[in-house]
């Protein structure tokens, strides 16, 4: 008689390549699944835009930047095109289309957190698996948005850029700029990495400044260079948008009085939120948003050079990515713009960090997981309850941003208090959710 096969353990189950694969493709076919046909398609409408610029482009030559303004970086044309060599005419076939180059490229992002290797070249002290299996519990968490959007083109390569910052920091400087010229997100990123590098001019300016020479020499090749910059303008007419941090008050208050108005920009295609007062706060915002920027690179540098300089920090790469977890999570805090798909610049850091091993993420994974679920209940699945002030989705809408609020507290507040470590003292980083003892 043969054995009776014995159930997999966790740790097996961690380290079975053909059970993370095929999780893969369930997961990214359930998600383009309810976001194509469960959800009738309405919340790929960014991609069947994408789809009417290159339907522009490849029939009357009219392409984004190079004609005129666009509210993307050019670089963003690149993944567009690549989606439309499939089909310009079909809504459903670029869909598809898109949807598989967004897989492939997880799927790269996935083969480099298997092969993570730490600072000196070494395995990690953890199977890392593990960064791998959380990226695609968050993409499932995440839902629809997480494939169905420009966002999730730029994920992996910033997951494969905090992978090789440690010990290639100009390759992770050239995938950063590359990705802030598709969306402009990862390039925050560059600002921990030129802090913890030894030549930040030769392994982060430079390979940065080389990346954008060739953009924008491109764009002047096509004769669109008077656009390059237009992408950083086009947001000026935006006001404060339903799901963005800072509205989360009018959203709160308009559960209780008409006063609050929920209106469609028709021209970018957000719902906005107008009463007494949003058009001060999306202001303020708009002034916010770089002095906490600012306020991030200070407290950045003060950690690594004004800390305790017989400790610093453990390794380079724990400085970067908890750098990157709190660049990120402030650009979502301090926007005035909400949309449901910045979730997703939260998780690059948290699938490397796991992956890495690095010391006291797992609260933190968990944290960001539970924000990713959030935010698929808030839209799409309780958007209509936001929209009319309905109090389930309203009410999921406030409880993510304040938990967004948390994070970025708590991650702040970890990097200073490691600052402060004394010498002899080798505690372990503080969760960036931990901010208990913030008092103490």
């Amino acid at each position: 008689m043969s054995r009776p096969e014995v159930p997999l353990s966790t740790g097996r189950l961690l380290r079975s390549r053909t059970a993370l694969w095929t999780a893969f493709v369930v997961a990214h076919a359930w998600v383009a699944f309810a976001g194509t046909v469960l959800q009738g398609r309405s919340f790929f409408n960014d991609v069947e835009l994408y789809r009417q610029w290159m339907r522009l482009g490849f029939e009357q030559g009219a392409w984004p930047v190079l004609s005129g303004e666009w509210v993307y970086p050019a670089g963003a044309i690149v993944p567009m095109a690549v989606a439309a060599l499939v089909t310009t005419t079909s809504t459903w076939g670029y869909q598809v289309a898109w949807v598989l180059l967004v897989a492939a490229l997880n799927g790269l992002a996935i083969v480099a957190l298997l092969r993570a290797r730490t600072a000196d070249g070494s395995p990690p002290p953890v199977e890392p698996a593990r960064g791998a299996w959380w990226w695609l519990a968050f993409i499932a968490g995440l839902g629809p948005v997480a494939v169905g959007r420009l966002d999730a083109i730029v994920a992996p390569v910033v997951i494969v850029a905090l992978l090789v910052a440690a010990r290639r920091p100009w390759v992770a400087s050239a995938l950063l700029t590359a990705g802030a010229w598709i969306k402009v997100a990862p390039g925050a990123i560059l600002l921990p990495l030129v802090l913890a590098v030894r030549r930040p001019w030769r392994d982060v300016v430079l390979p940065a400044a080389l990346v954008c020479v060739v953009v924008a020499g491109a764009v002047a090749a096509g004769g669109g260079l008077p656009h390059l910059t237009s992408f950083l303008t086009q947001q000026g007419s935006r006001g404060l948008q339903i799901e963005s941090v800072g509205a989360t008050p009018w959203v709160l208050f308009g559960l209780f009085s008409p006063v609050v108005d929920r209106y469609l920009n028709v021209e970018l295609i957000t719902w906005e939120v107008s009463a007494p007062g949003t058009a001060g706060a999306a202001d303020a915002l708009g002034a916010l948003l770089p002095l906490g920027l600012a306020g991030a690179v200070a407290l950045l540098w003060w950690a690594h050079h004004r800390g305790h300089p017989e400790r610093r920090w453990a390794t380079s790469e724990e400085f970067v990515v908890r750098g990157a977890l709190l660049v990120a999570t402030m650009l979502i805090v301090f926007n005035k713009v909400g949309s449901p798909q910045f979730i997703g610049w939260l998780a690059p850091p948290v699938a490397v960090a796991l992956a890495l091993g690095l010391p006291r993420w797992r609260r933190t994974a968990w944290w960001v997981l539970g924000l990713a679920v959030l935010t698929q209940v808030v839209y799409p699945l309780r958007y209509s309850d936001v929209l009319r002030g309905e109090v389930p989705g309203t009410l999921a809408l406030v409880l993510r941003n304040v938990l967004l609020v948390v994070l970025l507290a708590g991650t702040a507040h970890g990097i200073w208090r490691e600052a402060r470590q004394p010498p002899d003292d080798p505690g372990p980083l503080p969760d960036a959710t931990d901010a208990t003892n913030a008092s103490r």
